[in-house]
């Protein structure tokens, strides 16, 4: 099996999950957030909208400075679901290479400054395709918090088993 067929379908199905929870956060508490240090709603929905641009942003070049990073910031759900899919259908496309680039290292800098170097197939595996279940579960807390029904994801939920 070549390495992308193995990420695709993997992306394939963390960005239906992700749509799922997307679309029970209702439009009202797009700026609620649990606690002054964590990010809203909203800042968290779009952060996982974005996820799947890390993964183009990670195949197609070398390295990433975090000081030039600005996180997108859609006003509504459905410009957030709707960048979601763009990024998904660009990711897909940019992990269509051979085996040897994901053997190729990839490096996060600030400022210049190495934060970490892996190769490409690392850097998916750890710090992209896992940033989906993470957030994603952050904001099922916020649906707990706020009496939202959690939608089921690699199992049943308890709030769609009554």
């Amino acid at each position: 099996m070549k390495i992308h067929e193995f990420l695709i379908p993997q992306l394939q199905q963390e960005v239906a999950l992700t749509e799922k929870f997307l679309k029970r956060i209702p439009e009202d508490k797009l700026d609620w957030k649990p606690h002054k240090k964590s990010m809203t709603i909203r800042q968290l929905a779009n952060h996982l909208g974005e996820i799947p641009s890390w993964i183009t942003g990670t195949m197609n070049a070398g390295e990433m400075d975090m000081k030039a990073y600005k996180p997108t910031d859609h006003a509504t759900i459905e410009e957030i679901i709707k960048e979601l899919k763009a990024n998904a259908a660009e990711a897909e496309k940019s992990l269509k290479k051979s085996d040897d680039e994901f053997e190729r290292m990839w490096k996060m800098t600030n400022d210049g400054e190495i934060i970490f170097e892996m190769p490409k197939f690392n850097v998916l595996q750890s710090t992209v395709m896992n940033q989906f279940p993470h957030h994603r579960a952050q904001l099922g807390v916020y649906f707990r918090l706020l009496d939202i029904s959690v939608p089921a994801t690699y199992g049943p939920s308890a709030d769609e088993q009554e």
